[in-house]
């Protein structure tokens, strides 16, 4: 199985497709910085209604990469740009993470690097009345994602701008392939 973190093709940074609304905004303002940096934007999210919200920005270098430096780093240089442009009203707190081993699915290219792990899939409207499932990634063709669900051994294909939310399942394969391919003591994961 490939190492999913391996620079492929297709590695260019592209842009997250969970971020709405305000989160929307905030991520066309950082975008730019986080890119100067040398990271891709992995998700963009503002929770919290009324009283304290969060901005949390899931981040990570090409080659799949985040230490804890890299974060301190790309937080104080966001933090920057969120002062002066001031898109959040009231207080917040900023949270700058690596995606983590049971990651979100937020870009086409996610889908390609992890084939062959196990993942969850939230459909925007029901396919084959339902809008949930669960399988192995099959990869991408073209526009659409593979996933071979393990029960039925049925091979579905959505089309991607149909996922709503897709999500690494955390499994003892996925805890192997990412351990196994850590050569970086600084990767946080």
């Amino acid at each position: 199985m490939q190492d999913p973190r391996e620079s492929v093709e297709g590695r260019s940074a592209e842009p997250a497709r969970t971020s709405e609304g305000k989160a929307a905004e905030v991520e066309r303002l950082i975008a730019p910085t986080v890119a100067d940096l040398g990271f891709e934007i992995v998700r963009v999210q503002l929770t919290g209604d009324g009283g304290r919200q969060t901005l949390q920005i899931m981040a990570e270098r090409p080659d799949g990469s985040m230490g804890i430096e890299d974060c301190a780093d790309l937080s104080s240089s966001v933090s920057a740009v969120l002062d002066v442009e001031d898109p959040i009203s009231g207080a917040y707190s900023l949270e700058v993470s690596s995606p983590g081993l049971d990651r979100p699915l937020t870009r086409l290219k996610d889908y390609r690097n992890w084939t062959g792990f196990e993942a969850k899939i939230e459909l925007t409207a029901p396919q084959e009345g339902r809008k949930r499932f669960r399988g192995l990634l099959g990869g991408v063709e073209g526009e659409e994602v593979l996933l071979q669900e393990n029960e039925s051994e049925a091979l579905h294909r959505f089309p991607f701008s149909a996922i709503a939310r897709g999500k690494l399942v955390l499994t003892d394969a996925l805890i192997a392939a990412t351990a196994k391919s850590d050569d970086a003591p600084e990767t946080e994961i």
